[in-house]
């Protein structure tokens, strides 16, 4: 094609999208418009001089294949604010078929220079936004809360599923100056921008906020210039604890000189000697039941994690689902099967037909093993210690749930269900039966198909689970 002197107009709606740029560049593309024939976005006098709109144009040669590196970049420049960014990202998808797929790797060429820049700027942002985000309770409403916040970019869409994450047991609302979104407990949902006066001031809970902060400041650490650089002062408005920095901070030298001097105190305990466990009789409620393992201090496990992850489900379900143990966002949401191997389990039960919401799900172990590593904390398998420690809490499920039917999702669930020494591998995939009359059904963990690097052996991993959950999906089946 000719461009001559014909200018093109290319829109991405909503401008942050990657989807929406892709479907504009790859029309551009297949038309074979340079970069500079197009328009990006442009107002309503560059509307009229640009003409056609690339979507409308007739496509001459197929889309180019990009790396996942490439999108990657593009996903987090889409959410900057720059006019300019769509063009870059166009001008680099065409230079990579004249000058090597591998553009990007060229980091001082000026285009993957600025983009990379955009990007950093929008991971800036991202990692502000998760940082300094505060809920506060909506008056008048049950375990509701409004956050209000002002990013720099558009980054909403982006960190969304994080706060859904980590705060899915609760009812909650995020308001930006151009995009709101709400979180029901089962999904996201977006609207428009809203003001500062549409979230509450402030709520009751913040006065207990502020006296633990003010407890745990610590004064012999403080560098107001990197306190600064990590928490800047445009954030503080949205940070109640912010209200205490001042005489915090005018108070630190004579904090640390009375903690200099005072005497030294022998170290106390971290958590209070162990509570008696109540005792638990036949006719109690599997409520009661969960009530009484929230306080559970059987084993060393209660100390790190964030609190007890019970089962979740029909009190009268005929099919129960029994993991390992909680994993890093079960611990924060207190719910079971919510991470990467809970959402990969909703992946096959949808494929297979079978619905989650029948089930109950739980664990053999209440508590989440891990090792800090860094900011992340990463899953380390119970010992057989715990899984004993933790066992009649399955127990007193089971009972009072009664199924017909336990799926063991690995090793650990399968020991705690049927007894140790069993081979997980040796006896999945088909049923087994306990002396309470129910079915067992022992198959691999949803988590041990992820941690499968191959792709083809994580492929052949998943092949198992599923046909092993077709056995549960054929005995549902038969009961009509």
């Amino acid at each position: 094609m000719d461009c001559g002197l014909l200018m093109f107009t290319a829109r991405v709606d909503p401008p942050w999208d990657l989807e929406a740029w892709r479907v504009a560049a790859r029309a551009a593309w297949c038309a074979q418009v340079p970069p500079e024939a197009i328009e990006w976005n442009g107002d309503a006098q560059g509307g009229l001089l640009a003409g056609q709109d690339v979507a409308a144009l007739p496509g001459r040669r197929d889309g180019l294949r990009v790396s996942s590196d490439f999108l990657s970049v593009a996903a987090a420049v889409l959410c900057h604010r720059d006019p300019q960014r769509f063009a870059l990202l166009y001008r680099l998808l065409w230079r990579m078929e004249m000058e090597g797929r591998d553009l990007l790797a060229h980091a001082t060429d000026p285009d993957v220079r600025r983009a990379q820049v955009l990007a950093k700027a929008v991971g800036r942002d991202t990692h502000k936004m998760k940082a300094f985000v505060r809920f506060r309770e909506v008056p008048g409403e049950d375990e509701a809360f409004v956050a209000w916040f002002e990013p720099e970019h558009q980054i909403l869409d982006r960190v969304a599923p994080f706060f859904a994450r980590r705060f899915a047991g609760m009812r909650w609302a995020i308001l930006t100056p151009y995009r709101s979104v709400a979180w029901d407990g089962a999904g996201l949902a977006f609207g428009p921008g809203g003001t500062r006066a549409d979230a509450p001031a402030d709520d009751a809970r913040e006065a207990l906020w502020k006296t633990y902060y003010a407890n745990i400041f610590n004064p012999a650490r403080l560098n107001t210039t990197m306190m600064r650089s990590e928490m800047p002062q445009k954030y503080w408005k949205h940070l109640p604890e912010a209200q205490l920095l001042p005489d915090l901070i005018q108070q630190a030298g004579v904090r640390v000189r009375e903690m200099a001097e005072r005497a030294p105190e022998a170290p106390r305990r971290r958590i209070p000697d162990a509570a008696p466990q109540p005792t638990l009789r036949a006719e109690d409620s599997l409520e009661v039941v969960r009530d009484a393992a929230a306080a559970c201090r059987r084993c060393e496990l209660c100390q790190p994690a964030t609190r007890t992850v019970f089962g979740e489900g029909p009190v009268d379900a005929q099919v129960v689902l029994v993991g390992e143990q909680p994993g890093d966002e079960e611990d924060l949401s207190g719910r079971p099967f919510v991470g990467p191997a809970g959402r990969l389990l909703d992946q096959i039960l949808a494929e297979l037909g079978i619905d989650r919401q029948a089930l109950y799900l739980t664990n053999a172990v209440k508590h989440f093993r891990f090792e800090q590593r860094g900011k992340r904390r990463l899953h380390r398998n119970p010992s057989s210690s715990q899984v004993a420690a933790c066992r009649p809490w399955l127990v007193e499920e089971l009972s009072r749930i009664d199924p017909a039917v336990v799926v063991c999702l690995g090793a650990t669930a399968a020991q705690a269900v049927m007894g140790g020494g069993l081979k997980l591998m040796a006896s999945r995939g088909r049923w087994h039966r306990l002396e309470s009359g129910a079915c067992v059904l022992p198959t691999v963990h949803p988590a041990w198909v992820l941690r499968q690097r191959d792709p083809n052996a994580q492929a052949q991993a998943r092949r198992t689970l599923v046909d092993d959950l077709r056995l549960l999906q054929t005995w549902m089946a038969r009961q009509g």
